[in-house]
């Protein structure tokens, strides 16, 4: 078993490439075949894969996204630190905030148009830890 915390900023809401840095814990587990289990730390930032090739397809995610759950809304009470604020904890409880990745021939066993990436979703930068665990 092998374990490492990756630290990941961001420029506030939008995503994160995060695949290669995850590729790089797995090769450093020495392993062959098995699991890499991926945990961020966080209440309003999240896990997701996604298509790697055309960034478009994570801008119409947002674009959805801010359709589906409005910041500011008046349904919420929860507004401590802004608008942004319960919008971005509702977003991180509907979409990922771990995944389980298959690890074969020591590489991660990902399709050809996916990724991995952080998805933030307060607008502030913010510097995030992910944990990625490997075991086989």
């Amino acid at each position: 078993m092998h374990q490492r915390m990756l630290t990941i900023d961001n420029q506030g809401r939008g995503t994160v490439a995060i695949t290669r840095r995850i590729g790089e814990v797995v090769a450093e587990a020495g392993i062959g075949v098995g699991l890499a289990h991926v945990f961020i730390r966080h209440t309003s930032a999240s896990l997701i894969i996604c298509e790697n090739a055309d960034p478009a397809v994570r801008r119409d995610l947002e674009r959805f996204t801010e359709r589906w759950v409005a910041d500011g809304d008046r349904l919420f009470e929860h507004d401590d630190e802004g608008p942004d604020d319960m919008a971005a904890h509702v977003r991180s409880v509907f979409t990922n905030t771990s995944l389980t990745l298959p690890v074969t021939d020591g590489r991660l066993s990902l399709g050809t148009w996916q990724g991995v990436f952080l998805w933030e979703h307060r607008y502030q930068a913010y510097r995030r830890q992910v944990v990625v665990t490997v075991q086989g």
